[in-house]
């Protein structure tokens, strides 16, 4: 038998060529309105008519959510002898769109949250669900839809995704709106998903061409500020969509990430490449076990047969020549540099810190 504790990885390497650059962008896809954002709701609830899949007496809460409930219509039990197992107590979560009415609706997702073994085939009973406030924003209510089962029998069972969770569609109705304004004294503020000095310049820039100067002003490198023309005052919305249809290519900084668990090694399109010379060598270590018998000899009265292992370990380093990488100005050199080395992903990833380290890897390392 052969034990070998050498590594192997899964590579995936991402190359983007100086040719193909960071395409153009709509400031629509790069930017987010200020006052623009839904806002997050929450729920408790209880599910009904599943097939002996619900919370069991463990889970207390439910026992006491189903007889507060079943006062309320007007029916009188005893709590000590309530065991419904066709019940499960969950956790209702939603989420409100900006500049939804009142009388829309919109998905929920229901998560078990005692022992239940499964909510298919439940029904959501009537749940107010609340915003950050503590206010009702929405109602929940309706039948269950579960991407996953789970089949028991004696000694074995079959499961599938995750029964305990399901979604609603339109399962809830907004009773009450949340204001949204994204216009403030004449002004609208772009808030940038990653901020970087030069694509907000060029933002300022291509606003200013389409629409006239002194109407953007880049207050900082994630923040511009848009100041509405007098005849854009009654209709910011078509002001607006004029602004996010302009096309802005954005600056992407050179990076290079890594994902340890995985194997994955990703580089950016604008890393490039100093003169360096590399030599990486792998030492490879075996452990090899072969097992023999041993036995007492023939009509020997005591002794017993076992099996005795020979274990012996064996360490090959592999020589590797020192191989020069000359300097690159594209993501396509750089990644034939590196394969001309035949490192593994993980050997990459040793290479390009000891690159970046050494002052040739013109690079920001990321390590998720």
């Amino acid at each position: 038998m052969r034990i070998s504790i050498i590594t192997t990885v899964a590579f995936v390497a991402l190359a983007v060529s100086s040719a193909a650059d960071a395409r153009a962008a709509r400031i629509k896809d790069l930017t987010t309105v200020r006052g623009v954002r839904s806002n997050p709701l929450i729920g408790y609830g209880l599910v009904v008519g599943l097939s002996g899949t619900g919370d069991t007496r463990r889970s207390q809460f439910t026992q006491q959510s189903l007889a507060n409930l079943l006062r309320r219509l007007g029916l009188n039990l005893n709590d000590a002898r309530l065991d419904a197992r066709n019940t499960a107590a969950v956790m209702v979560t939603a989420e409100i769109p900006p500049f939804t009415e009142s009388g829309e609706e919109v998905d929920v997702v229901v998560s078990a949250l005692g022992d239940a073994r499964s909510l298919t085939s439940g029904t959501l009973l009537m749940t107010p669900l609340k915003g950050a406030d503590g206010n009702t924003y929405a109602v929940a209510q309706g039948q269950l839809v579960v991407g996953g089962y789970e089949v028991d029998a004696p000694f074995a069972s079959v499961r599938k995704n995750f029964p305990t969770s399901a979604r609603i569609p339109g399962g809830a109705t907004i009773e009450r709106a949340v204001p949204a304004t994204f216009v403030e004294d004449g002004k609208v503020l772009l808030t940038l998903n990653e901020a970087d000095f030069t694509t907000a310049g060029r933002m300022v820039d291509a606003i200013e061409a389409e629409v006239g100067q002194g109407v953007a002003n880049a207050i900082s490198p994630g923040q511009i500020e848009l100041t509405l023309p007098e005849e854009a005052a009654d209709n910011p919305v078509s002001f607006l969509a004029r602004v996010e249809a302009l096309d802005v290519t954005p600056d992407a900084p050179a990076r290079v990430v890594f994902n340890e668990r995985s194997g994955t090694v990703v580089v950016g399109g604008n890393v490039t490449l100093g003169p360096a010379a590399v030599a990486h060598g792998n030492l490879n270590v075996a452990v090899i076990t072969q097992f023999g018998v041993s036995q007492p000899g023939p009509f020997a009265r005591r002794g017993q047969t076992v099996v005795v292992p020979n274990t012996s370990v064996a360490v090959d380093e592999e020589e590797q020549e020192m191989v020069t990488v000359p300097a690159t100005t594209t993501v396509d050199e750089l990644v034939q540099a590196l394969n001309a080395l035949g490192a593994s992903p993980r050997d990459l990833m040793a290479i390009l810190e000891a690159l970046r380290a050494a002052g040739s890897l013109k690079a920001e390392l990321q390590i998720l």
